[in-house]
């Protein structure tokens, strides 16, 4: 029922800041294409989202499309622990605040190592004036997932309908 309010916090966002410059990129970023190793972190699946043709996989795009990616996916992280976590309705209480809280330091210290890391990369005049950007990217992930999650799992809508509410909402963590 907030369709409306989805469409005008894009187009609000679209006009926002810069956009930086259009590179390859990974084009699925998430927690699941990462490992830890021994040597630190590697990422995984440079082929792109699966669903998209090849010839629209290998356009250049802002990086901060698969930034998004990364965002959203620690909403989902935090769901996912809450529920392997809260044994009864008591423990999700107690719990959800904490992960919360740690949703949001993971976002935090995200945005804080990639603004760093791209502060002299080049990719940006400055990144903090794609975080209009950035909130429409991420709010584009979340109506993908929306539309994922109604197809694929249906008791998962929670996560992306939240994601939406904080990012239409202007009170997005992090």
């Amino acid at each position: 029922g907030r369709g409306l309010d989805v469409r005008e916090r894009l187009q609000v966002l679209s006009h926002i800041g810069t956009g930086g410059r259009l590179i390859r990129t990974h084009g699925d970023y998430h927690l699941g294409q990462t490992m830890l190793t021994d040597r630190g972190w590697v990422i995984l699946d440079f082929e792109g989202e699966p669903a998209r043709p090849l010839p629209e996989r290998r356009l250049k795009r802002s990086p901060l499309r698969d930034v998004a990616g990364m965002l959203r996916s620690f909403d989902y992280a935090q769901w996912t622990g809450l529920k392997n976590a809260a044994k009864s309705a008591e423990d999700h209480a107690r719990l959800l605040p904490l992960a919360k809280e740690w949703q949001a330091a993971a976002r935090r210290v995200f945005l804080a190592a990639y603004a760093e890391t791209a502060r002299d990369s080049g990719l940006y005049a400055s990144f903090e004036d794609c975080a209009g950007l950035l909130q429409m990217f991420e709010l584009e992930k979340a109506i993908y997932e929306l539309r994922y999650e109604i197809n694929n799992r249906p008791d998962w809508i929670h996560v992306p309908l939240q994601g939406i509410g904080a990012l239409i909402g202007g009170n997005r963590p992090g």
